[in-house]
């Protein structure tokens, strides 16, 4: 089983959200543009969406900066939730995206209109699309490299833009195909519908991760691999391993039951060598470890 890698710096993680704005800048102009030449209720739509990944963008770099910020007399265990609570920020706003994409879907189905320039439109918009597709992938990527769930939920974020994209832009063309405008709004309708789940995953994990889950199994099952040399001796046990996870930083507690008769030193340099060895394997964890006699 291999150990995960150390904690990446944050200035480093950072990077990936500034290439998160200036492409949810580029999207935005590019999309508003094709919405206007275009006058698509479904293109409209999706300017609206990349306008809430640049929203949510900022508020994940903002994010990413206080859980980087170390514990103080107020956080003793430092700021490493503030992750959770930009994946929220950014899975609400997808839900609030969603319903206006399917209020303006609705009105529009009501009162169609007929779209205009077609072509420009959908070559703007399908840029746009690449650029999203290209940097959603990565920061996805990065995410899960990095256990960074601020960094995974903004490119989640921008994938979602480009499946709203994907069917805004087949909308259009079976439009122009056949001319049945009511067509355009009802593909944006069902777009709406489909990035309503994107969120309320979103905010489901955030909200697990604020009430303190513990570490992946396969981290846990690393953890007690790594410790069985440790408690060879049958005199010692290890008890009550409990764990959880703030951001990316990793907690872990356990009971460990030394004979009554060790000396403070002995019990305190088994109890040094269990921190190290958590450490060891999984980089950058918090680890504390109680002591308890076993008479």
């Amino acid at each position: 089983m291999t150990a995960p890698a150390a904690p990446a710096d944050h200035r480093y993680l950072e990077r990936f959200l500034w290439l998160s704005l200036a492409t949810a800048v580029v999207t935005v102009a590019l999309k508003a543009v094709a919405a206007v030449v275009t006058n698509s209720v479904g293109l409209w739509s999706d300017a609206l969406e990349s306008t809430v990944n640049l929203l949510a963008a900022g508020v994940a770099l903002w994010a990413m900066r206080l859980s980087a910020k170390p514990a103080d007399h107020n956080h003793d265990f430092g700021h490493g939730k503030a992750e959770y609570l930009s994946a929220a920020v950014e899975g609400t706003l997808i839900v609030v995206a969603a319903a206006a994409i399917i209020v303006g879907a609705v009105n529009r189905f009501v009162n169609p209109v007929p779209l205009e320039s077609v072509g420009m439109g959908v070559v703007l918009a399908a840029l746009a699309s690449v650029g999203n597709l290209v940097t959603g992938l990565i920061l996805i990527r990065a995410g899960r490299r990095h256990r960074s769930i601020t960094l995974e939920a903004d490119g989640k974020h921008l994938m979602t833009d480009v499946w709203t994209s994907v069917g805004v832009l087949a909308g259009i063309g079976v439009v122009a195909a056949t001319h049945l405008v009511w067509l355009d709004p009802l593909i944006a309708l069902g777009v709406g519908i489909n990035i309503v789940f994107t969120g309320v995953g979103l905010v489901r994990r955030s909200v697990v991760g604020l009430l303190d889950a513990t570490l992946p199994p396969d981290e846990v099952a690393i953890i007690e691999q790594a410790l069985v040399p440790l408690t060879d001796d049958p005199r010692v046990h290890l008890t009550d391993l409990r764990t959880r996870e703030s951001g990316r930083q990793r907690f872990v507690q356990a009971t460990l039951t030394v004979p009554g008769e060790w000396t403070v030193r002995r019990s305190h340099d088994l109890a040094d060598q269990v921190e190290d060895e958590v450490g060891r394997v999984l980089p950058g964890t918090v680890t504390f470890v109680h002591l308890e006699p076993a008479d």
